[in-house]
């Protein structure tokens, strides 16, 4: 087989494989960076692929994460002005709670808590098992594993204690910045949103889709600032850290479907 042959035989087998895929978006571009990321480490079984790209990828994450949580707690927030005005929100909602909105608060936080967020990733990672759509599972479960080990590494080295305010929740750990759970929010919901709108919806229930999956952050981040667990900055800071996690397991579902295709392509 020459160059030409086997180049063409590498589209078709992409082509095949873009036909039959159930989510579009986990699929590599031809030419792309996941196509040469998987060129770059070699002929590897497409776990491998995925798992070296997962790394690669929580690695740098991590370590821009705990950089910018550095520089936000050492530097910024030695502004004065700026620190008392983050300071000040959480103590105003204190002065506002009511039965009513504590118990809304509950549920806000607790739909991005670890229960919820854990009994979901099994819902999915069974589901998917049985289906046999490996690379769907892997990608919802290792975006909040990515974010999960992001937020873990950062308050590990960034250190910002709670608001100093009546908390509803008793926590051991006090390390309040990032917010995880506005992290975890962005990387299950947002994970699970484009997934869903990738293939299987169109027209109003994609937008319908994306209005709740980006609803739920928001919510979250009040809710955890309402009941005394972070500041402002800190659900901010939340945000990017989800939305990086899932690109990083984006480009890794990337990488082991090309990583397919070359297997295909040789068979």
């Amino acid at each position: 087989m020459n160059a030409r042959e086997g180049t063409y035989d590498a589209a078709r087998a992409r082509a095949r494989l873009e036909r039959e895929s159930d989510v579009p978006v986990l699929e590599p571009t031809r030419g792309g960076l996941a196509e040469r990321f998987s060129r770059l480490i070699g002929d590897r079984h497409p776990v491998i692929a995925f798992l070296v790209a997962v790394i690669t990828g929580y690695v740098l994450l991590a370590a821009t994460s705990v950089v910018v949580g550095l520089f936000v707690t050492e530097l910024l927030l030695d502004i004065d002005g700026l620190r008392r005005l983050d300071e000040r929100f959480p103590a105003w909602l204190e002065g506002e709670r009511t039965p009513g909105l504590t118990d809304a608060s509950f549920v806000g936080s607790e739909i991005s808590g670890g229960k919820a967020v854990v009994g979901l990733l099994l819902l999915i990672a069974l589901v998917m098992a049985v289906l046999r759509r490996w690379r769907i599972g892997a990608f919802i479960v290792f975006a909040v594993a990515v974010e999960s080990g992001t937020y873990r590494a950062t308050t590990f080295l960034v250190e910002r204690r709670r608001p100093d305010v009546e908390r509803l929740e008793g926590l051991p750990v006090d390390a309040s910045y990032p917010s995880g759970h506005t992290a975890a929010s962005i990387a299950l919901y947002s994970g699970i949103a484009l997934l869903l709108t990738s293939r299987l919806a169109r027209g109003p229930w994609r937008v319908a889709i994306w209005v709740v999956a980006l609803a739920i952050p928001p919510i979250v981040a009040l809710a955890r600032i309402y009941r005394g667990m972070h500041h402002p900055i800190d659900a901010l800071a939340g945000v990017p850290i989800g939305i990086a996690a899932l690109l990083v397991v984006l480009f890794a579902a990337r990488v082991a479907g090309a990583a397919v295709a070359t297997r295909e392509a040789r068979a």
